[in-house]
C-alpha cells in the first residue's frame, strides 16, 4: 500500500478549492446568480426566475450531499453545520442582521466577490469591512460580547441537528437510509416547484441553478472525502487537510473572507497556512473577473455619494458580524449547511431572508 502523503493531498485540495471557486464566480457573473437580488426581484417585481436558480442550486446541494451520506463517504457531523449543540438565537439574530446588510450593501459577501471582480470598488470597501468585523467577532471584541451573551441560549440535540440524524435516531434507521429518504424526498419536491413554472425551464436558471450547486457538491467531496484521513501519519489522528474549521467544509463567504486578510496581513508568519476557504473566495474573484473580462463586461464603479457609502459600510459591518453570529452567509447557510438538512441552516436562512425583505422596505422607505 502506498504511503500517505498529508502534503501532497492537501496542496491538490486547495488547488480543487480554487478551481471549484472559480467556476463558482464564471457561472454567478454569466447568469447573475444572487440571493439578495432573487428576494428583490419577488418583492419589487413579483418576479420569481433567480429565486428558481437559487432553489435549483439547492436540489443539486441537497440530493448531492445525502447521496454522500447514503452511500457512507461522508456523515453530517463532521461538519460544523450540524453539531449537537443549536445554536438557535445566534442563528436568527444573526441571520437577521446578515440579511438586512447585504440589501444596503449591495448583495452578500459571495456576489460582492462576484462584483469586485467585474470592476465594482464598493464590493472592495464592504469586503474590507467585513472581513475586519467577521474577524472580530471571531476572535477580537466582538466575539468576547457573543460568547458571554447570545451563545448562552442554546438547545442540546444528542444525535446531531441534521434532520437524517434526527429521524435515525427517533425510528431506528440507519442514518445513511435516512439521509437517501429525507435528501430525496426534500430534494425532489423542491425540484418539482422549480420546474412547475416555465421560467424555472429556462436555460439560464438551470445553468446557474446546476452549476453552483455542483460546486457545493464537490467542495463537500474535496474536503469531506479526498481530504479526508481517518488516521494522519503525523498525529495518528482523524483530519480534514487544509481547512480552517479541521472539519469538512464547502463554500461560505464570512469566515473566509476574513481568514483570506489575515493571511494577507501576516503572509510571512510561517504559522499561517493557506485554507480550503481562502483560497476558494480567491478564486470567486478570479473566475468573475475572468468572465467579465471575456464577455466585456468589466467596468469600474465607485460611491455615487457619501450616504451610498455609509450604507455600504454599515451593511458590509452588519454581515461581518452577523454571518459569524449565524455560521455563514447566504451560501455558507444557505447552500453549504441547507445541504446538510441542519435546523440550525434552516433557521439562519430564514432570518437571513426575513431580514432582507425588511432591508428592501428600508430602502424603499429611503429612496421614497
Amino acid at each position: 500500500m502506498p504511503e500517505i502523503d498529508p502534503t501532497l493531498i492537501a496542496q491538490r485540495v486547495l488547488w480543487l478549492a480554487f478551481i471549484l471557486g472559480g467556476a463558482f464566480g464564471a457561472v454567478a457573473q454569466r447568469t447573475h446568480f444572487c440571493t439578495m437580488g432573487a428576494v428583490a426581484d419577488i418583492v419589487t417585481m413579483g418576479d420569481w426566475t433567480r429565486m428558481r436558480m437559487w432553489v435549483l442550486a439547492m436540489v443539486v446541494a441537497i440530493l448531492g450531499f445525502n447521496g454522500m451520506v447514503a452511500l457512507g463517504w461522508i456523515e453530517a457531523r463532521q461538519s460544523i453545520y450540524a453539531g449537537p449543540r443549536l445554536l438557535w438565537l445566534s442563528m436568527g439574530v444573526g441571520g437577521a442582521m446578515f440579511g438586512f446588510g447585504m440589501v444596503i450593501a449591495s448583495g452578500c459577501g459571495s456576489r460582492n466577490l462576484v462584483r469586485l471582480g467585474g470592476g465594482n470598488l464598493k464590493s472592495l470597501v464592504v469586503l474590507g469591512v467585513l472581513a475586519v468585523t467577521a474577524f472580530m467577532t471571531l476572535k477580537g471584541i466582538t466575539a468576547s460580547l457573543r460568547v458571554a451573551t447570545i451563545e448562552r441560549v442554546a438547545v442540546d440535540l444528542a444525535p446531531g441537528q441534521d434532520l437524517p440524524s434526527l429521524l435515525a435516531a427517533a425510528t431506528g434507521l440507519a442514518t445513511p437510509r435516512a439521509a437517501a429518504l429525507l435528501g430525496g424526498a426534500i430534494g425532489l419536491a423542491l425540484l418539482a416547484w422549480v420546474l412547475r413554472r416555465p421560467e424555472g425551464r429556462s436555460g439560464n436558471v438551470w445553468l446557474g441553478g446546476l452549476g453552483i450547486g455542483a460546486v457545493i457538491v464537490a467542495l463537500w467531496w474535496t474536503s469531506g472525502v479526498y481530504g479526508h484521513l481517518a488516521e494522519d501519519p503525523r498525529t495518528l489522528e482523524e483530519a480534514f487537510l487544509a481547512t480552517n474549521s479541521h472539519r469538512m467544509e464547502a463554500l461560505s463567504a464570512v469566515s473566509p473572507v476574513a481568514y483570506a486578510l489575515e493571511w494577507l496581513l501576516y503572509f510571512s508568519d510561517a504559522s499561517m497556512k493557506l485554507t480550503l476557504g481562502v483560497v476558494a473566495v480567491a478564486g470567486i474573484f478570479a473566475g468573475a473577473a475572468l468572465s467579465a473580462l471575456a464577455r466585456r463586461e468589466f467596468r469600474l464603479e465607485g460611491f455615487a455619494n457619501a450616504s451610498d457609502m455609509a450604507h455600504h459600510l454599515a451593511g458590509g459591518a452588519l454581515m461581518g458580524v452577523g454571518g459569524v453570529l449565524s455560521l455563514g452567509c447566504t451560501i455558507g447557510q444557505g447552500l453549504s449547511g441547507l445541504s446538510t438538512l441542519s435546523i440550525g441552516s434552516i433557521i439562519a436562512l430564514a432570518a437571513i431572508i426575513g431580514g432582507a425583505r425588511l432591508g428592501l422596505r428600508y430602502q424603499e422607505w429611503r429612496l421614497g
